[in-house]
């Protein structure tokens, strides 16, 4: 009699695993799941009506008015700029170097984006270099405001001749 329970048990709990497998797989499409703009395992695209999808780099407008004379360096204007101090901002000829500073109460910069235009003695862009800070998830947090953040940019080698002056922004500021 006992062995006729254990049986009878055994087999309702495999028709039980089994009829669960089966209405599972049931409820999953046969095909690929299209969501009107391809594949389902296609990354997901959001857009916001009236804005436009980056395609690249963050680029600051700015960059493309003409440049400062000649051995200067220029700070202009970002989204970010009320976030910010830009100093000691300097032009060496091969290298923009300055150092920028948080404002506010603020006790992380999680990630910094610099941006530098190079221009020839005419004032024209010649090329864009780029200073990036992300903060390392191992780095301790703390309370303290921000340190200054030191940043230096050198002249894209192809340009290293022709620059004479230098522009810099911030397109990029997050902090905690």
């Amino acid at each position: 009699m006992r062995h006729r329970i254990i049986v009878t048990a055994v087999l309702l709990i495999a028709a039980l695993a089994l009829s669960g497998f089966l209405v599972t797989r049931k409820q999953q499409p046969s095909g690929p799941v299209t969501t009107g703009q391809g594949p389902a395992s296609a990354a997901a695209k959001i857009s916001f009506q009236g804005l436009p999808a980056p395609a690249g780099e963050p680029d600051l407008p700015a960059l493309h008015a003409p440049g400062p004379g000649k051995g200067k360096a220029l700070q202009i204007s970002g989204p970010f700029d009320d976030r910010f101090v830009l100093e000691g901002l300097a032009f060496s000829g091969s290298a923009v170097s300055g150092t920028v500073r948080v404002t506010g109460t603020t006790s992380e910069l999680l990630d910094l984006q610099v941006l530098a235009g190079f221009y020839d003695d005419t004032g024209s862009l010649l090329g864009t270099a780029r200073f990036d800070h992300h903060l390392a998830t191992e780095e301790p947090h703390s309370d303290i405001p921000a340190e200054p953040t030191e940043f230096t940019i050198d002249v894209p080698d192809t340009y290293q001749d022709a620059a004479v002056s230098a522009a810099v922004g911030v397109p990029v500021f997050v902090t905690e």
